[in-house]
C-alpha cells in the first residue's frame, strides 16, 4: 500500500518574523504556519493564552440541558453512572467528572469497558446491570454519540442519558438522549470543532460550576 505524502511549502520569511517576535525557533515558527497559525497575534493566544479566553460552555448545544439534569440529579441524590472509555482520553474524561460529580456532592459510580471484551462504547449489558443498579442518570465520556440503540434501550428501563463525546456522527442518525454535548452536532455554535473528549467534560464542568442567568432553573 502506497501512501502519499503532501509536504507544505515553507515559509521562510513568515517563519522568521514569527520566530523573532514570540523568540521561538524557525522550525517552531513554520511546523505553526503548516496549521494555518500565520498571525502574532494568533501564534500569540496558542502557545501563550490563559483561561479568560476559553470559549462560553453554553455555547454547545444542549449544554444547558445536561447542566440541568445533573444537577437535578445530585439534587434529588438519584444514582449517576459515568460511563467512561478505556483509552488515556476516556480515563481522564470519566476522573474529571468524577471529580466534578463528588464535589457536588453526587451519588455516582465509574464505568470503563473492557477493550477486549466489550469493545468502545455503550453496551446492552452495561445498560442493563445499570437498571439493576437502580441507575437513574447515565453520562458519557469520551464516547456515546453513536450509541443509538444502546441509549434507546436506556430510555426504555427509564434511564435519561446525558452524551459528552467529541466524535463524529458515522451512522446518519443520533440517539434519542436527555441532552447531547458535542461540538461536531449539527447546529453547534461551539467555534472550536477539535476538543478532546475530556476537553467537552472540562467545559461541561466549568458550566456546573458558574452561576449563569440562562440556566434552567430546578
Amino acid at each position: 500500500m502506497k501512501n502519499n505524502w503532501k509536504v507544505y511549502r515553507s515559509n521562510p520569511r513568515l517563519g522568521e518574523t514569527i520566530s523573532k517576535e514570540l523568540g521561538i525557533t524557525p522550525y517552531f515558527a513554520q511546523v505553526l504556519i503548516n496549521r494555518g497559525i500565520t498571525k502574532k497575534e494568533e501564534a500569540q493566544d496558542f502557545l501563550f493564552g490563559n483561561l479568560s479566553a476559553c470559549h462560553d460552555p453554553f455555547l454547545m448545544k444542549d449544554m444547558d440541558k445536561a447542566v440541568y439534569r445533573i444537577k437535578q440529579a445530585v439534587t434529588n441524590r438519584e444514582k449517576i453512572l459515568i460511563y467512561g472509555d478505556y483509552d488515556v482520553d476516556g480515563v481522564t474524561s470519566t476522573a474529571l467528572l468524577a471529580i466534578v460529580l463528588d464535589r457536588m456532592g453526587g451519588e455516582y459510580e465509574t464505568f470503563i469497558p473492557n477493550r477486549l471484551v466489550e469493545g468502545y462504547g455503550m453496551n446492552i449489558r452495561a445498560v442493563a446491570k445499570a437498571r439493576e443498579d437502580n441507575v437513574k442518570l447515565i453520562i458519557t465520556v469520551d464516547c456515546g454519540i453513536n450509541s443509538v440503540k444502546e441509549v434507546d434501550i436506556a430510555n426504555k428501563h427509564g434511564i435519561d442519558v446525558v452524551i459528552t463525546d467529541h466524535h463524529e456522527v458515522k451512522i446518519g442518525e443520533i440517539p434519542k438522549a436527555y441532552a447531547i454535548v458535542d461540538p461536531h452536532q449539527k447546529e453547534c455554535k461551539y467555534p472550536f470543532k477539535f476538543l478532546a473528549g475530556v476537553g467537552v467534560v472540562y467545559k461541561l464542568a466549568k458550566a456546573l460550576f458558574e452561576n449563569n442567568a440562562y440556566l434552567m432553573k430546578i
